[in-house]
């Protein structure tokens, strides 16, 4: 992989959740997980980080932290990828800018993780990109809450699901239990993209395999643009949806991960 070419971090941040309301301004080790996802950005060296945000609360969180800017975006937007071409608009962004979208509940996102996004789309000429890992067991891989992904022997995305893909016909019909032999990915959610694919993502459209799955990056597979994907070159442990994942982030930043 080339040396990490120059990008901005844009960190949609929602004050409602379904799961855990107002889950930006959750307090993890005394402070605001927005506040701990905007560091990460720094400590990954973006030239700019912005937090796209619908609420006076989350933008106060971060307002003392040095290097931190914020876009006050309309609270209908109906997905994160619209708020953000709105702070790329606010931001004046050119349509080369490297966007990475870092999501407002990921406060354990490596350095490593957030350049190699970056690096990905620079180097693979795609119009997106985004990571993945290794699924290292069975109840992950079954898990619809987790979304698995196949990939080209070039590395574009082939589709991504809720589902256990590729669906090992005999390994799976013997149990499922153990993962068979071969390899299976748990996609990680965040992209990056040029600035001006991110208005034209924004514009597009809501695909019909995008409706099925609930899976919004499927709008850019069905509409024939790759997505370039790569293996994460650190850990990257799952984003807080949830008290109990938020109980988990807490005893994680107590012991100093």
């Amino acid at each position: 992989m080339s040396r990490v070419p120059e990008f901005v971090v844009a960190i949609p941040a929602r004050y409602a959740s379904t799961r855990l309301p107002g889950k930006p301004l959750a307090l993890i080790a005394g402070e605001p997980m927005v506040l701990h996802v905007a560091r990460r950005a720094l400590d990954a060296g973006a030239r700019e980080v912005w937090v796209a945000t619908d609420d006076a609360r989350i933008a106060e969180a971060v307002a003392g932290l040095t290097g931190i800017h914020v876009a006050m975006t309309d609270p209908a937007h109906a997905s994160g990828t619209d708020r953000l071409a709105e702070c790329a608009r606010q931001a004046g962004w050119a349509d080369d800018v490297i966007v990475v979208n870092l999501q407002g509940d990921e406060p354990f996102a490596p350095a490593e993780g957030i350049q190699a996004v970056a690096t990905i789309l620079a180097d693979s000429g795609a119009p997106m990109a985004t990571l993945a890992t290794l699924v290292e067991d069975a109840p992950t891989l079954f898990d619809p809450n987790v979304v698995k992904l196949v990939r080209t022997a070039q590395g574009d995305a082939l589709y991504f699901s809720r589902a256990p893909i590729p669906w090992h016909r005999d390994g799976f019909a013997a149990s499922r239990d153990v993962l068979p032999a071969g390899q299976w990915l748990r996609h990680i959610g965040i992209y990056g993209y040029r600035a001006g694919f991110l208005q034209q993502f924004a514009g597009m459209p809501p695909g019909n395999l995008e409706q099925i799955e609930s899976l919004e990056q499927l709008r850019v597979l069905e509409a024939g643009f790759r997505i370039a994907v790569g293996l994460s070159p650190a850990p990257f442990p799952p984003g807080i949806d949830t008290p109990e994942d938020l109980h988990r982030a807490e005893a994680r930043m107590r012991a100093g991960q």
